[in-house]
């Protein structure tokens, strides 16, 4: 493998094609693509400051490098690719690329972020930006913060773990999603999804968890949740209080109390749905 140590890369693919490169304490500045179609590239304390700097490649390492806010649009159409310790200032970083692995990166402008990208893995990672991780699949999340509307739209087969959620309409179009140990603050959380599990987690919302197919929550609390589970098919253990329940359409749910239940007999059938409370 080559070694690159302190380069100062300007123009437009400054090393297209490149190959097999070991790149040290350097900067890629004005010059669009400087590593387009590139493959088994591994780089260190280095900067990427302009557009594109990875598309179309393959077998990419990253460790203590930057991404600055001008290197928008900057990994697409890439396989397997790792991140550590790499802040990203720029906006629409992935798309359509697949086997990535994210540690200790921050997304401080996360706008179209990590989008139609597969198979990916994520350990503390802060993320600020709307649509995050939309239509994206087979993600396995631990330890993210996340700060933004409308979180993980479209997206299949995701596992999240530890971790918290600012994010208004998380979830919708989602199919087989299971968080544990999280909390999540939003509004209208999960609408039109399929098999969405919470486990021990601490929800906030307006009219969420409507509208879904196959809920089921295990020993979650729902704080300032309001006009919860229309028209959805539920499972439900919830710790504690939950404001108001609106004409869930099937299934059990159990809550310590109930502040006002609404079920309305020409909207859905009442016997359908099983609901108990420690009261």
């Amino acid at each position: 493998m080559e070694n690159i140590r302190r380069g100062f890369f300007e123009g437009e693919r400054a090393l297209f094609h490149g190959k097999d490169l070991s790149i040290e304490e350097s900067i890629f500045d004005n010059g669009e693509s400087p590593l387009k179609h590139s493959s088994n590239i591994e780089l260190y304390h280095s900067s990427f400051r302009w557009k594109y700097p990875l598309w179309y490649s393959n077998h990419i390492r990253l460790k203590d490098c930057v991404l600055t806010e001008t290197a928008r649009a900057g990994i697409w159409y890439t396989t397997d690719l790792s991140m550590e310790n790499v802040m990203i200032e720029a906006p629409k970083t992935f798309r359509r690329s697949r086997n990535i692995s994210l540690k200790n990166v921050n997304f401080y402008h996360a706008q179209e972020t990590l989008w139609s990208c597969s198979d990916i893995r994520m350990e503390k990672v802060i993320a600020n930006g709307d649509y995050f991780a939309m239509n994206s699949r087979n993600m396995k999340i631990q330890d993210l913060e996340l700060y933004g509307n409308y979180g993980f739209d479209g997206c299949e087969n995701i596992e999240i773990l530890n971790s918290r959620l600012m994010t208004k309409d998380a979830f919708w179009n989602c199919n087989n999603v299971t968080v544990r140990d999280s909390y999540i603050c939003g509004e209208y959380i999960g609408w039109n999804s399929e098999n969405i599990t919470f486990e021990n987690c601490t929800i906030e919302s307006l009219q969420g968890l409507c509208y879904i197919s196959g809920l089921k929550m295990i020993n979650c609390k729902l704080l300032n949740t309001t006009l919860s589970f229309e028209y959805s098919d539920v499972d439900a253990k919830i710790e504690g209080h939950i404001d108001s329940v609106k004409n869930p359409s099937s299934g059990r749910i159990h809550a310590g109390s109930i502040g006002e239940l609404i079920m309305e007999e020409d909207r859905v059938d009442i016997m359908a749905t099983k609901i108990e409370t420690d009261e």
